[in-house]
């Protein structure tokens, strides 16, 4: 009898795709969090990052962050992203979602669905994705401070 492969990471022929599912979302509509697209029964890692607006920036309170962007670019490196992350990473499911504008402090602000047949797979292709959008993609974010900033004596 043949020992069980102690590897984490799925076969090369894993029945997930890796380009089976990826998009994209830019929006100034509020995230929707009962949304969980690309749920599937083949794909048993399911894993959710949100990018909460912290309530304090430069140690002074904010009442939120408004994003901004050069979105033709922006839409482009994203897509670029979904293709390197095909290409890259061990077969999985990826939605991403960034908002635009205003978003109040406590409201999500970036989501990066992912999906893999293992845990592993999922946090190894949620962390890349993170890096890479915050890297290349161009969203600026400018806080909006609640108080304005005290004269310098």
């Amino acid at each position: 009898m043949m020992p069980a492969d102690p590897s984490p990471m799925p076969p090369a022929a894993d029945p997930a795709p890796a380009a089976a599912h990826s998009a994209y979302v830019l929006s100034s509509a509020p995230i929707n969090l009962e949304v969980q697209p690309f749920l599937s029964p083949s794909l048993g890692a399911q894993l959710q990052f949100l990018g909460v607006v912290r309530g304090l920036e430069e140690g002074r309170a904010i009442s939120g962050i408004a994003y901004s962007a050069y979105e033709p670019m922006a839409r482009s490196e994203l897509q670029q992203i979904l293709n390197q992350g095909a290409t890259d990473l061990p077969a999985h499911a990826v939605f991403i979602e960034h908002r635009l504008g205003f978003v109040p402090a406590g409201q999500p602000s970036l989501r990066i669905l992912c999906s893999s047949a293992h845990s592993a797979a999922a946090f190894e292709a949620c962390r890349w994705y993170l890096s890479r959008i915050k890297a290349s993609v161009p969203i600026w974010k400018a806080p909006q401070f609640i108080e304005p900033e005290a004269p310098q004596a």
